[in-house]
């Protein structure tokens, strides 16, 4: 695929970006998972030359039912940037994303550089310096979310915001794969599972990504944020929501969407 296709697909996903207008799905050019994989980079290199900064990565596709769906048989990734770090309870300006959804995960903080390409559970477990719960608001550039892998992929993963817990964990003696995650919208309960869920244990999504960007010579860094992936089904956000997730062992998370016409 050539640099000005990807290019094109780069263009069309940062302005959908700037203007909040979706476009239409990437797909057409695109053919293949490392030219998206170039899109996406493309619009990273971009942030990174208008002063954005990175603070860590996110794992999507850990669900096996996401998969089957889209045809493909590991996650994908993307990277996250300090300005889509939203506060605790904090709230979500009306207008800030295209058409977002709320899904609660696990949250690894490292303190250790993961260099390896065969990283492996216990490297993930000797990096980490603690584990928080996590709300990512994912969203895309992409009309009506007609997504296949390689439109999710060039579109930075489907990212948008995420939102931290404030009481760090340390993993020693943390079940991860046995944690029970629920998630509320206006207390009504929305979206429930298990560490389980997510390909088998977030320490095994860990370990993935870490092998992945130890290949291709971007290593995980100590101070990173890794989302390790969803817990259990995204839900649909509007103006006015709110979205509470509390996981066993570590604690809960809440965000506010704010109503039409607040700014706040």
């Amino acid at each position: 695929m050539s640099a000005p296709e990807v290019t094109k697909a780069a263009d069309g996903l940062l302005e959908a970006t700037r203007t909040r207008l979706p476009c239409p799905p990437v797909r057409t050019f695109i053919a293949d998972i490392d030219t998206a994989y170039a899109v996406q980079r493309a619009n990273v290199e971009r942030g990174l030359t208008a002063g954005r900064r990175i603070v860590g990565r996110k794992i999507g596709l850990t669900s096996p039912a996401v998969q089957t769906q889209l045809g493909v048989d590991q996650p994908d990734f993307g990277t996250l940037f300090a300005d889509m770090a939203v506060a605790e309870d904090g709230s979500v300006p009306t207008g800030r994303l295209i058409q977002p959804k709320v899904e609660a995960e696990v949250a690894l903080v490292l303190k250790a550089e993961l260099p390896h390409r065969d990283c492996t559970v216990v490297d993930i477990l000797r990096a980490t310096d603690f584990a928080l719960p996590a709300l990512e608001i994912v969203d895309s550039r992409i009309a009506d979310w007609d997504i296949t892998l390689v439109d999710t992929v060039a579109d930075n993963a489907s990212s948008g915001l995420f939102v931290l817990g404030g009481t760090p964990v340390p993993l020693r003696g943390l079940d991860l794969r046995g944690v029970r995650m629920t998630m509320t919208r206006g207390g009504e309960v929305v979206s429930e599972g298990t560490g389980a869920d997510c390909l088998g244990s977030p320490l095994n999504a860990a370990a993935w990504l870490a092998s992945t960007l130890a290949g291709m010579g971007e290593p995980l860094r100590a101070g990173d944020v890794v989302l390790t992936g969803a817990l259990g089904p995204m839900a649909v956000a509007a103006p006015g929501d709110r979205f509470e997730a509390r996981i066993s062992q570590l604690g809960r998370v809440a965000v506010q969407f704010a109503t039409e016409g607040d700014g706040s």
